[in-house]
């Protein structure tokens, strides 16, 4: 079991309002970006293919395709640099982690929507 001090610790990070998502959705994060001496939110979209839950180490792996590319970044979800995420549309899948979406091209790489 956890120290009850490295609990409150955690429990005053973890204070963050994040909205509920799942796995399959599409997501727009917000993040900061540090350019030299200048600081500005970039923008990332993608869908969401893997959510790890470890308390203040939990994070998520977001998928985009960029130039015909596929990018993944994993973002920590209590981090400081995501100034805020926007659930674009909900996901209708069964698993838990969606890793086969890196073998799928095209249309058959779209995922329903659930209602």
């Amino acid at each position: 079991m956890k120290n009850q001090t490295i609990q409150n610790i955690e429990k005053k990070y973890m204070s963050k309002k994040i909205p509920h998502f799942r796995t399959g959705d599409t997501v727009e994060i917000k993040i900061w970006v540090m350019e030299s001496t200048k600081k500005r939110i970039q923008s990332f979209e993608g869908i969401i293919i893997a959510i790890k839950n470890r308390q203040l180490q939990s994070s998520f792996t977001v998928r985009k395709i960029s130039n015909g590319e596929g990018i993944e970044r994993i973002f920590p979800t209590y981090s400081n640099i995501i100034e805020n995420i926007i659930i674009k549309k909900k996901g209708a899948v069964r698993k838990s982690k969606i890793y086969y979406l890196r073998n799928k091209i095209g249309k058959s790489a779209r995922i329903k929507e659930r209602i």
